[in-house]
Parts: structure tokens; C-alpha cells; sequence
């Protein structure tokens, strides 16, 4: 089993950046692709970036191509997604998951909010 647990969401004005953190734990070695997600208020939750844990491979979702970049630090079994010219519609919560070699997906845990100002 998986575990992942998100940070580094704040608040800030739009044009600015963050850094999102997920950490992962237990079955590392299972992990096949890790993915940021996002859900804003009365909407579904979406797919943000993803990266591959074999080859580095990685996918944004066409709102965020040019402004997010998502890396990996095997080190610290650490996913971020940096955030650049933020704008108000990235205002969310923020959530990692995982899917692995065997499968299954790790369970959602309770995000991190990122508020963007206009």
C-alpha cells in the first residue's frame, strides 16, 4: 500500500508561485506514475500533471502547459509541482495520487488549498 500526504498550498496574488509537495510512503518500489489533481469549488476534481516513475515521462493538462512543472526527487520519495504565474481559476484543492505497477490507486488524502487573488 501507498500512502501520500500533499503540502505547501497558501494564498497568493495572481501572477505569483508556489510549490506543492507530496511525500510518499509503504510501497514506493509499487509506484508506476504519480499525479496531481485538482478540484475547485461545485466542480469535479481534474487531472493536473502526472510523471512516470521509470522513465521521467511527464503530462499537463493543457491549462496549466507552460505555467506548472511537475519533478521528482527519488531521494526524498517527493513529487512537487511548481506553480508559476498563478491565476485565479487554479484556485483549488490540491491532491496527489498514485497509480501502481499492481493496478490499484492510493486513497485521496485531504489536499492542500491554494487560493490565487486577483
Amino acid at each position: 500500500e501507498v500512502q501520500l500526504v500533499e503540502s505547501g498550498g497558501g494564498l497568493v496574488q495572481a501572477g505569483g508561485s508556489l510549490r506543492l509537495s507530496c511525500v510518499v510512503s509503504g510501497s514506493t518500489f509499487d509506484v508506476y506514475n504519480i499525479g496531481w489533481f485538482r478540484q475547485a469549488p461545485a466542480k469535479e476534481r481534474q487531472g493536473v500533471s502526472r510523471i512516470s516513475s521509470s522513465d521521467g515521462a511527464t503530462y499537463y493538462a493543457e491549462a496549466v502547459k507552460g505555467r506548472f512543472t511537475i519533478s521528482s526527487d527519488n531521494a526524498k520519495n517527493t513529487v512537487y509541482l511548481q506553480m508559476n504565474f498563478l491565476k485565479p481559476e487554479d484556485t483549488a484543492v490540491y491532491y496527489c495520487n498514485c497509480r501502481t505497477y499492481s493496478g490499484s490507486y492510493s486513497d485521496w488524502g485531504q489536499g492542500t488549498q491554494v487560493t490565487v487573488s486577483s
